[in-house]
């Protein structure tokens, strides 16, 4: 069975990151964006973080421009906002795309493992969460409604 761990991606910095980095942790993935209707997640998800993270727990931010073009800054510019902005201090991860033929090769795997709402495939919007076992095996689509605070009892569950 394939997992996230047969993935790399590249960093903010255009470095690319092994997902086998990540063996033995739980993760929450997601595609972001700086002027969204839900960027404000920002915030529950460094909560997360450092909630659990000495726990295990990671959050990988994948920046997306998809949606609204709601994400048109550099990777650069991103880091600064992140860090300004909401003091995020999880991995915020080069932009990509998350759907169509340039989507990119985790993405795909994500949306194939974990389908949407009426088994779509598609991802729809922003802040689309994805949490993964330490296994690298998706475990469960999130919605960009859903708060990260709600997601806690999963992620401890899995802890």
């Amino acid at each position: 069975m394939s997992t996230i761990h047969q993935f790399s991606v590249s960093n903010a910095q255009g470095q690319p990151v092994s997902l086998t980095d990540y063996k033995g942790k739980v993760l929450l993935i997601v595609n972001t964006a700086s002027a969204c209707g839900f960027t404000p997640q920002y915030q529950e998800l460094e909560q997360l973080y450092q909630r659990f993270k000495a726990k295990g727990l990671v959050v990988l931010a994948f920046p997306c421009n998809q949606f609204g073009a709601q994400e048109p800054g550099t990777d650069n510019e991103i880091q600064q906002f992140c860090q300004l902005n909401y003091g995020v201090s999880f991995p915020v991860m080069a932009k990509l795309q998350v759907n169509g033929p340039e989507a990119s090769p985790l993405f795909a795997y994500l949306k194939d493992n974990a389908r949407g709402l009426l088994k779509t495939r598609a991802i729809k919007w922003n802040f689309t969460k994805f949490l993964v076992n330490q296994q690298g095996e998706v475990v469960k689509r999130y919605a960009p409604r859903t708060k990260p605070a709600s997601i806690a009892s999963a992620i401890e569950d899995m802890l």
